[in-house]
């Protein structure tokens, strides 16, 4: 892995933690008296686009799966214990289609690309 490498993996994880805060506070949106929780479509599209590149920089589970990792670990860190003790992270299926549209399409991901190199 190259030193330019190292750097498009952390842009990679820096992203993988922005998109989660911006998921998060757009979570609760309405349009009109309707909730639409649009983010959770966002996570669905970006999540394992995080990964696929992350794996095409270095083919290993731990590479491939760190944008995952550090993607969950924002939404549990910053839904749960949020900014100033408030709960971000809704008690209702809004928050289940967040965590479900961004964690299961990137674990596909992930297998998908581990198929594609077995033993790494």
């Amino acid at each position: 892995m190259t030193a330019g490498d190292r750097v498009l993996l952390g842009f990679l994880l820096l992203d993988a933690v922005l998109l989660a805060l911006i998921e998060l506070l757009f979570l609760p949106s309405y349009i009109g008296s309707v909730q639409f929780p649009i983010t959770a479509a966002l996570a669905v599209v970006t999540t394992p686009l995080l990964v696929a590149e992350a794996a095409r920089l270095l083919p290993r589970r731990r590479v491939a799966g760190a944008p995952l990792l550090v993607w969950f670990a924002t939404v549990f860190v910053f839904g749960v214990l949020g900014p100033g003790g408030d709960i971000v992270l809704l008690n209702d299926w809004r928050a289940l289609l967040l965590i479900g549209g961004g964690a299961l399409p990137s674990a596909l991901m992930l297998g998908i690309v581990m198929e594609k190199n077995p033993g790494t």
